[in-house]
């Protein structure tokens, strides 16, 4: 098979694609013909050791893939050849076969698209996680998402909404805003050319945010955490500025504010029964029409290093996917 190679440590410009063989489901385990794998910003950080999780050299990034089952290894119940499924993994998804956990397989809504099954797990089982179980996000509730055109982003704008509160979307320029508003953001503040601080105090009428969604960090993170309302939460996501924020702790003092991190892979790892439930809320949502990835570009094999790039680069709307075939 094909597969996506990071052989060295380094920048996605030195992935290579090779041909390498078909993996092997061991005990427990499920092999999946990769119609489609979702491109996540943990895949930026992998193959420069820069993540939670270290791979052995060599190894394939992708973390999350929609396809067909075509194997299943010894003691696998549930789960049959032929079936269509979405499979999460740490590493391995930028390839045409992967092999996953059976505990992290899932079957596919039958209308639900490869391509948008790819882009589902990871982004808003993050997001639900976050809104629903860290901040307790209550409707009538402000929330602001920072960096929402990207796939998190999204994702807490959607799932926000359809917990009832009021959302306030943050993007770098009006493209990606429209997306946002298309997908039900209430208010829309571009960072790129407004003063993020006003523009909370102008929209929330002094108060604040409640609840602030912040997958961005860097220089947002502190001027968001100024403009927070009292006994506020904010949701550290990740740092897809590139710089971990440092925050004078008097800040969280005056608000009684709260920080709270996110990291919905060790929630996995610990709440297999909530994890299941949160899974069927998803679906739920995505069949009643609440939810749905913008998938807005398709890479080939060939070109996974290019949607790296693009993703770290900031320059993408919604989610991208690589496409095996």
């Amino acid at each position: 098979m094909k597969a996506v190679l990071c052989k060295a440590w380094g920048p996605p410009e030195s992935l290579v694609v090779e041909e390498i063989a078909d993996p092997v489901p061991g005990p427990g385990r499920v092999l999946i013909g990769v119609k489609a794998a979702g491109v996540n910003f943990p895949d930026t950080l992998i193959i420069e050791k820069k993540y939670q999780f270290v791979p052995e050299l060599p190894f394939s990034p992708g973390g999350e893939v929609a396809g067909v089952v075509e194997a299943v290894g010894e003691g696998v119940t549930g789960i049959k050849v032929g079936d269509r499924v979405i499979g999460s993994m740490g590493w391995g998804g930028f390839a045409e076969k992967a092999v996953a956990e059976a505990g992290r397989v899932m079957p596919i809504p039958g209308d639900m698209p490869f391509d948008v099954a790819s882009a589902f797990v990871l982004a808003y089982g993050t997001s639900l996680y976050a809104l629903k179980d860290r901040a307790k996000l209550q409707a009538g509730e402000t929330l602001l998402v920072l960096g929402a055109a990207g796939g998190v982003g999204i994702a807490a704008v959607e799932i926000g909404k359809a917990m009832g509160a009021k959302v306030i979307a943050a993007a770098s320029s009006d493209d990606k805003l429209a997306l946002c508003r298309e997908r039900g953001a209430d208010e829309l503040i571009n960072y790129g050319t407004e003063d993020l601080r006003e523009r909370i105090k102008a929209l929330t009428g002094g108060k604040g945010p409640d609840v602030i969604y912040d997958p961005v960090g860097g220089s947002m993170t502190e001027a968001a955490f100024r403009s927070i309302g009292w006994d506020g939460r904010h949701l550290v996501i990740g740092f897809a500025a590139g710089d971990i924020p440092k925050l004078p702790l008097n800040l969280a003092l005056l608000k009684s504010g709260s920080l709270m991190g996110v990291f919905w892979g060790g929630f996995l790892r610990r709440d297999a029964k909530v994890t299941a439930q949160h899974l069927k809320d998803l679906f739920a949502l995505y069949t009643s029409g609440k939810v749905k990835p913008p998938v807005t570009k398709s890479y080939s094999l060939e070109q996974a290093g290019q949607a790296l790039l693009d993703l770290s680069g900031r320059k993408v709307k919604g989610k991208v996917v690589v496409v095996p075939g």
